[in-house]
């Protein structure tokens, strides 16, 4: 009876313990929520936000990130210009492009992301006998991410480069949205709606393995490249509003930190572990993004900087996709107060 009534002490002990603790947790405040509208998900040019949550980079800097997806940075930039957002993950022409329709936007760029741009021009694969080269494209029907009224999308802006670069104007092609996913942008190539699009990874690999289209040209390609004025400019970047900004700082530094905790992940772990890592289902979805990462080593900035050379590049493709806009001066588009702005690629 002594043992039992023993025993009965110890787990009275340990339940009372076990409540402490869970009384404990629940008086925790919960962590300050921050929402990034973001084009995804597991769009690879977009992954480090991502991977965010799935590593707790927002916790280690006492918030918690909820991501947004969208199909393109058209939509995402509404989301932040209409406050259901507080911050963006969106390419960076995008707001220079909306700055020359709105001269009194706020927003800005506070660290840079990707420091590839991975654009492939995508056909379908019947037309590979009749599509040999852009100009052949004449006439057809091409996709791009979805702009808005104010912004016009950095795969627009590089679609129209392209065209001019094989002597084809705009108008030469009928431009239409692509649609807000991967699944709307496969049904509609392969029902024929469209004969080509500017798509980004891993998307366009899937549709090149599974035999649904040939790449005509791509930014991984120095064919391509040697053609595109300012071809590696800076894609993916961190933005945010003014009014943030100035009311909230100490959140823009949390977020760009957790930022940053996820690129130096991301620049000391191998693709297979961060593929891992996003915990994505699909084996196929896994394979192919794994092979994309592996394919281009150097798509991440390590830190977050901005670089005055990637800037250079940047205002050198905006200035040659929209000739007839004004000079956007860059420099206005981007706080730098959190990351700095270094002389080196």
């Amino acid at each position: 009876m002594a043992g039992s009534g023993f025993v009965t002490s110890l787990m009275l002990l340990a339940f009372s313990c076990l409540s402490w603790i869970d009384v404990a947790w629940a008086d925790d405040p919960p962590l300050p929520k921050i929402v990034v509208s973001v084009v995804g998900p597991r769009n690879l040019s977009y992954l480090p936000f991502d991977l965010i949550p799935k590593i707790g980079a927002d916790r280690e800097e006492g918030i918690s990130v909820e991501l947004q997806h969208a199909g393109g940075g058209g939509v995402v930039l509404k989301q932040l210009l209409s406050r259901n957002s507080e911050f963006a993950a969106v390419g960076f022409t995008a707001l220079m492009s909306m700055k020359t329709k709105d001269h009194n936007s706020k927003v800005v760029a506070v660290a840079a992301v990707a420091d590839t741009p991975l654009f492939v021009l995508i056909v379908r694969s019947e037309l590979q006998n009749q599509v040999k080269r852009i100009a052949d494209l004449k006439g057809r029907v091409v996709g791009v991410h979805s702009s808005s009224v104010n912004a016009k999308t950095a795969a627009h802006q590089l679609l129209e480069l392209m065209l001019r670069s094989d002597g084809l104007e705009t108008d030469d092609v009928r431009i239409i949205s692509s649609g807000q996913s991967w699944e709307e942008r496969t049904n509609m190539l392969k029902y024929a709606r469209m004969d080509a699009v500017i798509s980004e990874e891993p998307f366009a690999s899937s549709m090149l393995a599974a035999g649904k289209v040939f790449f005509l040209a791509s930014l991984a390609d120095e064919k391509t490249t040697g053609l595109i004025p300012g071809a590696h400019f800076l894609h993916t970047s961190l933005t945010t509003r003014s009014d943030v900004i100035a009311n909230e700082p100490d959140k823009v530094k949390r977020m760009v930190r957790a930022l940053g905790r996820s690129l130096t992940w991301i620049a000391s772990h191998t693709p297979d572990e961060l593929v891992a890592q996003l915990q994505i289902l699909d084996p196929r979805e896994r394979d192919m993004l794994r092979l994309c990462l592996q394919k281009y080593p150097r798509l991440f900035s390590k830190d977050g900087q901005f670089k005055k050379e990637q800037i250079d590049d940047t205002r050198k493709f905006f200035s040659n996709a929209n000739p007839h806009e004004p000079l956007v001066n860059i420099e206005n588009l981007i706080d730098g107060r959190w990351v700095g702005i270094k002389d080196a690629r």
